[in-house]
């Protein structure tokens, strides 16, 4: 049996997994330490297998901020991290997750820009990175796409991922990974605000964008099969489809019986909205993982996009 040990309390990534790992009462014991205040140092982390971090400040603010809240976000996405992690290598725990984000690559681009996120294609030996795909196919070299954080919360998670590949060696194996928009039935943040405007919109603007995107539960089982498979690196998890936000605002409003038309020619006063409100790039802009660098050598997107929204959008 594997023990796992989520550190941070009530969180919605932290909730999900100890419940998903349910499942699998025989294989997996999986317990939870509230990160608040001083008191998890005591905690004996003896024993563990792997180590979860998902205590974290998440972003939630729009231009600038306080000095007092710019500290609070290196002080518990980065310090907090290491310290955690310093505690579990000390204590012979073997596997330490984090969660860190896709926006350690910035913010969106633009209604109208693409902004795709790549890995280094790998030098192949045949003829530098191989030879020429054949006739149909597509053969793309790509390089790594720098990390490039637009704010203190980006920023903090990147200190952390620094840190913790500072603490790695051949018995304390790090895992980061940099999802991106999670959502699922409960979630936060910006898929809540789409799903209200579907279901009380009659029309919505039809914008050509293109997201990545990572349902709770394929986050879950890859996470399951990072302690499984005793993994260590960076990892780029996402849904196999893309997503498109106003083909999304209509798929969610057919799961409650709703129709939402979508009106073309609006991308123009959208483009010139964005210059007063970040929301817009943040709800029409295009920001995505190559699909390559998400492959895994296991299958952990249980759902599909439309399986998922079913699922997120099912009233109990």
């Amino acid at each position: 049996m594997k023990k796992i040990l989520i550190t941070g309390a009530n969180s919605y990534i932290g909730t999900s997994f100890e419940k998903y790992m349910e499942k699998w009462p025989e294989k997996y014991q999986v317990d939870t330490l509230d990160m608040i205040g001083d008191d998890w140092k005591k905690y004996n982390f003896t024993g563990y297998d792997s180590v979860y971090h998902v205590a974290g400040i998440a972003h939630s603010d729009n231009g600038k901020i306080s000095r007092e809240k710019a500290k609070l976000y290196y002080d518990v996405n980065s310090k907090l991290t290491i310290q955690t992690a310093m505690k579990a290598k000390k204590s012979g725990v073997k596997q330490f997750i984090f969660m860190s984000s896709a926006i350690v690559y910035g913010d969106s681009a633009p209604i109208g820009k693409m902004k795709m996120i790549t890995k280094d294609t790998p030098v192949n030996p045949a003829n530098c990175y191989g030879d020429s795909a054949p006739i149909g196919k597509m053969k793309m070299i790509t390089k790594d796409t720098p990390v490039n954080p637009a704010n203190c919360y980006g920023d903090s998670k990147v200190k952390a991922e620094n840190g913790l590949r500072k603490l790695e060696d051949e018995n304390f194996k790090v895992v980061i990974l940099r999802p991106p928009m999670i959502y699922g039935k409960g979630s936060k943040g910006n898929y809540p605000l789409m799903s209200k405007l579907a279901q009380k919109l009659p029309i919505f603007p039809n914008v050509k964008n293109c997201r990545s995107m990572l349902y709770v539960d394929n986050l879950m089982e890859f996470v399951r099969l990072m302690v499984e498979n005793e993994e260590r690196g960076t990892f780029w998890p996402q849904n196999a489809e893309y997503s498109n936000t106003s083909e999304l605002v209509k798929m969610i409003a057919a799961q409650h019986g709703k129709r939402v038309i979508l009106v073309k020619g609006c991308t123009l006063p959208l483009c010139l909205l964005r210059f007063a409100t970040g929301i817009v790039d943040k709800a029409f802009g295009n920001l995505a993982y190559d699909k390559n660098i998400s492959q895994y050598k296991e299958n952990y997107r249980l759902f599909t996009l439309g399986e998922s929204i079913k699922e997120t959008e099912w009233n109990d």
